[in-house]
């Protein structure tokens, strides 16, 4: 089975408004998203969990084999002009967004480009779809909105203008994000505190609701 359409990614062009981005819809085979959802992690929690921690079946660890593949590193590679070769990854899965998420933000210094998979069927909320902004403070001044809905891939250049976020929504709303980090113990370790402290302040948060 094959999971992610390299051609389409290929085939889509890259918009530069309001910085480096790519959506391409259906990038993830019908079948391939039939079967990593059937074998998505057992997620109770909201907030992103490192891969690593999760139990899965063989349906979803086929598409992250595909993912971390170096076909999928040089397509991203080729779109975006940028050397990913010596680019170390990680990879982190949602299956609950909670109040506190979709604040606007750029992503930690240490990326380089990160790449979104959405696993949702029927998506019909108006809320929870991400938008790439113009600026740090107003979420309605976006560039587009993107649909978290099942087999859509989204990736952006990580820049200090790389706005993002999304209206607020409380519920199941699978999504997989690929990062593509910097070389170097740096950019590595400070990535890493960072997704540690965001962690514990939305523990913290949960417990003061």
């Amino acid at each position: 089975m094959t999971y992610v359409d390299l051609t389409a990614i290929e085939a889509t062009p890259l918009t530069a408004d309001p910085y480096d981005y790519m959506v391409v819809p259906d990038c993830i085979s019908a079948t391939g998203l039939v079967a990593a959802n059937r074998d998505y992690p057992d997620i109770d929690t909201p907030g992103n969990k490192d891969l690593e921690e999760l139990q899965y079946g063989p349906g979803f660890q086929g598409l992250i084999d595909e993912l971390e593949s170096p076909e999928l590193r040089q397509a991203i590679s080729d779109k975006f002009n940028v050397d990913l070769d010596d680019a170390w990854t990680t990879i982190t899965v949602r299956k609950f967004c909670e109040p506190s998420d979709g604040n606007i933000h750029t992503d930690h210094w240490s990326k380089v480009i990160t790449v979104l998979v959405y696993f949702n069927t029927d998506w019909d909320n108006n809320t929870g779809q991400l938008r790439l902004l113009r600026s740090p403070d107003d979420i309605e001044d976006y560039a587009a909105e993107v649909p978290p809905a099942g087999g859509t891939l989204l990736a952006f250049r990580r820049t200090d203008i790389s706005w993002h976020g999304h209206k607020r929504f409380v519920g199941e709303r699978r999504m997989l994000q690929l990062n593509f980090v910097k070389t170097g113990r740096t950019a590595r370790y400070t990535q890493q505190f960072a997704r540690f402290s965001t962690r514990m302040m939305k523990r913290v948060a949960r417990l003061v609701q």
